[in-house]
């Protein structure tokens, strides 16, 4: 049954992180675009583009993450368990970013979850 798993055309794992790459290569440019437009708009907002905020700073750990992923992927040919394991770190990282770093109760993105 490993067999089915791993080998064939592309094998059921083949496809997981075929697709993986398809919708980080997707989801890559939108983060980017929402990252730049964040710092235009905090610029208009508090009058600079970039304040080391938490959630600005967890915002860049994962574009740096996903960057490491795509230039991985594209530059040395990875592919299989290096490349899984850095976009499940990747998909941990988005969720700290978008809610742990709310529990924190700090910065100007703190919405006053738990302040």
């Amino acid at each position: 049954e490993t067999d089915t798993l791993t080998h064939g055309n592309l094998g059921l794992l083949g496809s997981i992180d075929n697709l993986s790459y398809r919708i980080i290569g997707l989801g890559f440019p939108l983060l980017t675009v929402g990252i730049i437009a964040g710092a235009i708009w905090a610029d208009r907002a508090w009058g600079s583009y970039w304040s080391w905020d938490p959630k600005e700073t967890w915002a860049l750990i994962t574009w740096l993450i996903f960057a490491a992923y795509l230039h991985a992927r594209l530059t040395k040919s990875w592919q299989g368990k290096k490349p899984a394991l850095l976009a499940s770190i990747g998909f941990v990282v988005v969720w700290i970013c978008y809610l742990g770093v709310n529990f924190l109760g700090k910065g100007l993105h703190s919405y006053g979850w738990f302040a």
